[in-house]
């Protein structure tokens, strides 16, 4: 499956309510569960962003339809990255000329 990171920030809105924030991401993680997503792992931050999470989803389609619920929601602002595994990057290299 192809695999994603995703950079994320609260928003104020979120922040004002961080005492539920474990609750608001067990349920998004259960809702890209249900996609067929599968998590790898989930990092609270220091820095930049607030949450780091690395995921696999079926395809691209089912991701940014994870997104898009995701972001829907108003409690976090995203920047997703799809990220290739050392063999693949291997494959796609084969095919240059």
């Amino acid at each position: 499956m192809p695999t994603y990171i995703l950079l994320a920030n609260l928003t104020d809105e979120a922040i004002k309510a961080i005492k539920i924030a474990p609750k608001r991401i067990d349920k998004a993680i259960k809702n890209f569960e249900e996609m067929g997503g599968k998590l790898i792992g989930f990092y609270t931050t220091m820095g930049e962003y607030d949450y780091v999470v690395i995921g696999e989803a079926p395809s691209d389609e089912i991701a940014m339809t994870f997104l898009l619920r995701l972001g829907s929601a108003g409690d976090v602002r995203t920047k997703t990255l799809r990220a290739f595994t050392k063999e693949e990057l291997g494959e796609m290299l084969k095919k240059l000329p």
